[in-house]
């Protein structure tokens, strides 16, 4: 079974409102598969699914080959979960915090020393084993909460938006942790509002949005299909960027959105050769420009090209499937 999770014809719906609408989708084991959508796309929504939290109204899951709807017993034995809260007793240990997960996940009592052991070393929090987590700081707590996920060894870890709060530092480490799991052969499906996270841990990444499956691949793919050409943002003035904007267009033919003082166009062909002859124009027209930037097209331009909008320019996330998930501990 080369496959981690197979979803086939996926949907949920809430009333008259369809949460995900038909999502097909397949993992591969050992990969790093981002999961992204604006706020109320249905990426929580999917998740609790997956977790047997939420009940689809149509389509399978299937789960390291176990049905999750009718085997989810077998499920949650091969699936950790990491939820965007992180959930730790500050009023206990470390080492506390992880003899309890033990004892929920019903792990032999002759292993627990060695589990939690390798754990502790893994979050690096070893010389803090007998520390109460509430003396922790962020980060500390969310490596704790991580090791504490995969105590029982799951072949799978959705973590949900595991890096959120946290400061560079702590994010970076969080990532070699996340690589450490994923090398060790352990799946990972991970939601993230940082899209520079997904490209740089993610071998393949879906986007939803209003529920649907919009598109999947590599970033490398995904970043091709906006364009072959290079983005070119001009700065100038809030009175200025909208003639920017006309001029682009009846001259070179570029489309180009404008926001405050910042004009943002794609230029498709010869971006290097166009560049000089877009700056003569603009001074003849004397439109002021304070700063050019030209780049290759990122997964924000994709994430833009996909949804019509940023990944955090929407709001509406089901809170009440969010707060769902925090009944996975």
């Amino acid at each position: 079974m080369n496959n981690s999770v197979e979803i086939y014809g996926l949907t949920k719906k809430f009333g008259d409102l369809t949460a995900v609408n038909n999502i097909d989708l397949t993992i591969k084991k050992g990969e790093i598969f981002g999961l992204l959508g604006p706020n109320g796309a249905g990426k929580t929504t999917t998740i609790s699914m997956l977790l047997g939290i939420v009940k689809p109204t149509s389509g399978r899951i299937i789960i390291e080959g176990y049905n999750a709807q009718k085997e989810s017993a077998k499920v949650k034995q091969v699936v950790g979960f990491m939820a965007q809260e992180t959930i730790v007793d500050s009023d206990l240990t470390a080492y506390q915090n992880l003899e309890i997960a033990a004892r929920l996940y019903h792990m032999p009592r002759n292993e627990w020393a060695e589990r939690i052991s390798g754990a502790l070393k893994s979050a690096q929090l070893e010389q803090f084993a007998d520390k109460k987590a509430g003396t922790f700081s962020g980060g500390m707590k969310r490596r704790l909460y991580l090791v504490k996920s995969m105590l029982h060894a799951p072949q799978l870890i959705i973590l949900d938006e595991p890096t959120t709060g946290l400061d560079v530092q702590n994010r970076i480490e969080m990532w070699r942790q996340i690589r450490e799991l994923n090398k060790s052969g352990v799946t990972v499906i991970i939601t993230t509002q940082y899209l520079e996270e997904a490209d740089n841990l993610c071998n393949r990444i879906a986007i939803i949005d209003h529920g649907q499956l919009k598109a999947i691949g590599t970033p490398s793919e995904l970043k091709r299909s906006v364009s072959e050409g290079q983005i070119l943002e001009i700065i100038s003035t809030a009175s200025e960027v909208e003639g920017i904007s006309k001029l682009l267009k009846s001259k070179f033919g570029i489309n180009s959105e404008f926001k405050d003082d910042k004009v943002t166009g794609l230029i498709e062909k010869d971006p290097i050769g166009m560049l000089p002859k877009i700056l003569n124009e603009l001074k003849k027209e004397k439109l002021y420009v304070a700063a050019v930037n030209m780049h290759l097209p990122t997964m924000d331009d994709v994430f833009i090209k996909l949804t019509g909008s940023t990944i955090r320019d929407k709001a509406g996330e089901f809170q009440s499937d969010r707060n769902m998930l925090l009944t996975m501990r």
